[in-house]
């Protein structure tokens, strides 16, 4: 399966949608979630529309898999205390609504600061 090519991830990538990015490279974006579930709620999204779901990239691209995690690792210490849940929804009944791979990173929503 590969990801939907008009979600509205692609969207955000192709910039035809708004998002408050805070974070990209050639391969990521990452950007606030729009309902947040918790006083941080991050989004770090591959730009690449090969895979629906974390299954598919972990087996096609574990390198990418490994960018997404560091980043979000990155995103929690600049946005809260460096604690976070990432979590990443495989399936409608799982609770995927868009089916173009991401992962939540969640957290309680500390002062935000910067890495020395």
């Amino acid at each position: 399966m590969t990801a939907d090519a008009t979600s509205i991830f692609t969207k955000i990538v192709n910039r035809e949608i708004p998002a408050d990015i805070l974070f990209e490279n050639d391969r990521l974006i990452a950007i606030r979630d729009i309902a947040p579930q918790a006083p941080v709620h991050l989004l770090v999204i591959p730009k690449s529309t090969e895979f629906a779901n974390v299954t598919e990239l972990g087996l096609g691209d574990p390198a990418l898999l490994a960018e997404i995690v560091a980043t979000a690792h990155n995103l929690a210490t600049l946005h809260s205390n460096g604690e976070y849940r990432l979590v990443f929804n495989t399936g409608g009944t799982a609770g995927q609504t868009v089916f173009h791979v991401h992962a939540h990173v969640l957290s309680g929503g500390l002062e935000e600061h910067t890495l020395a």
